[in-house]
This record gives C-alpha cells, structure tokens and sequence, in this order.
C-alpha cells in the first residue's frame, strides 16, 4: 500500500485534499482525522504539519508527500521534487529601510531575519555572502524596528505589508515556491504505484487547465479552422448529415478558449460549444 503524506493544515491543505479527490482519492471527512486508508486505490494517507513532511519522506516512512518547495529546500531534508502542481505559488525577497542595502551582495557582514533560516542560509552560501541569519517563527516586518537585525526575508505577495512598515524589497528574488510531491533521493522512480499516482495528478492538472471544444464546420474552412485548434496530436473530424460540414472535437487552452471561440465564428464555424475536463491521461 502507498503511503504519502499530505498538509493537516494553511495554505497547502484545502487545495492539496481539492486535487486528491479530483484524481480519485478518498480524503478524510473532519480536519481532526490524521489517518486514512482508501482500500480500493491501495493508498494510505497520513495528515501532517507542512513542514514536517519532508523529513518524514526522507525517513522512508512514508513513500512520497505534498509539501511546498520552500519546506522541502528549508528542511535540508534528503528528498526531492517530482512534480509541481501549480498552487499555493509564492515569492521571497529581501526587504530592508531604504537606503541600506541594495542587493544580497550588499548584506555582508549584516543579520538577517526570517522564518525560513535553510532556505536564506543556502542562498546567502550560494552567492559567497557572510552575513547571520536569525530564526523567527513570524512577523519579521519587526524585526528591523527592533533591532533583531538589519534585513529580513519573507514571502512577498503585493509588497504592502513591507511598504506600510517602512520597508522597500531588494535585489531578485530569493526563490519561487508551490506545492510539489516530493519523494526520497535515491527512490525507485519507476516504482508502480508512485507512477499511477504521478499519472492521476498529471491528469488533474492538463483537466484543469484544457477544456474539450465541439464545433462544426464547412469542409473548406477545415483546414483553417484545424490550424485554430490542433488539439494535443490531432483534432477528431466527422463527416455531419448534411453534406459539406463537418463536425470537429479537440482540446484547447482553457485560457484562450474564448479567443479560440471567435475566430471560429469568424471563418463560418457554428455550434461551438466548450466543456469541462473532469479527468484525463496523455
């Protein structure tokens, strides 16, 4: 049976258990729940704090988990990032007064503050920085005002919390983060049930971001109309009763769905219609 490991709680939760039941998974019913088997997909589940569930992968107690990229670099657990899935996306950036630095380079010799120590550590050795760096467990905006230290590190969103404390980002960003599965270094990447696992989240993620596209046509307008929606290897053409028309079915990009629709009507094409993709495998 597979065991994976998946966020009891924030950000990474909701949409994490939202993804699961789309690819078919049974997921507990109260939050209390810290344990689930679902019998028929052969998988247990186990619900832990976001930041523990690297280290509990990298153990091998569990086979693979949901966790964010940043609790996975942070952690300096022994496991890796195998598929991105596109939600709870963040930034982190370097904020400071203004005027006291300008880049990372600038932060020699300085204390940094941030909940995210493995993370800013690494990024600061990366780029041959000295500088300290001090753990806080939240609201580092303070920090500066206290005199804890000169800069601090944080996840950046629209900047206005930093800017209404009287601080101003600096240099890039320190990395891009969203939740990813992870699983141990050094695991068997072909293991069976890891890849049908891998496979249905796949499918959640193309389902979400095509939708199926129904339209009919002239023939002389087909090739046209084909070149608007090439679907994934090729669009399905059927002849239609009335002879000259052909009806066409193919996948398009859910965000250039409408554009897509209009310049069907534009070249003849009628009956267009667009639905929903609840699963899929490519």
């Amino acid at each position: 049976m597979l065991r994976i490991a998946v966020p009891n709680k924030g950000s990474l939760s909701g949409p994490a258990a939202d993804m699961l039941h789309e690819a078919g998974y049974q997921q507990r019913r109260e939050s209390k729940e810290l344990r689930i088997v679902d019998p028929v997909n052969e998988v247990e589940f186990f619900y832990l704090r976001p930041r523990d569930i690297a280290i509990y992968v990298s153990s091998g107690r569990l086979d693979i988990g949901i966790t964010g990229r940043d609790l996975l670099i942070d952690s300096g657990a022994d496991a890796e990032e195998i598929l991105p899935l596109g939600f709870a996306r963040s930034t982190f950036r370097y904020a400071t007064k203004p005027g006291t630095a300008g880049g990372v380079a600038d932060l020699r010799g300085m204390t940094v503050a941030t909940s995210y120590e493995g993370i800013v550590a690494k990024h600061l050795a990366d780029h041959g920085v000295d500088a300290s760096v001090v753990h806080l467990d939240g609201a580092v905006e303070t920090a500066i005002e206290l005199g804890v230290a000169e800069v601090i590190a944080d996840v950046v969103e629209t900047g206005t919390s930093l800017r209404n404390a009287g601080l101003e980002i600096i240099g890039e960003p320190i990395m891009k983060s969203e939740a990813v599965v992870i699983r141990r270094t050094g695991a068997d990447p072909d293991e069976p049930k890891v890849q049908q696992f891998l496979r249905r989240l796949q499918g959640v993620l193309v389902a979400r971001t095509y939708v199926m596209m129904d339209y009919d046509c002239r023939v002389e307008q087909l090739e046209k109309a084909v070149a608007l929606t090439p679907g994934l290897e090729s669009p399905t053409v059927s002849p239609l009763h009335n002879e000259g028309w052909v009806a066409v079915r193919a996948m398009v990009p859910a965000r250039e769905a409408q554009r897509i629709m209009d310049d069907l009507y534009e070249i003849g094409a009628r009956a267009i219609l667009t639905t929903a993709i609840h699963a899929c495998r490519l």
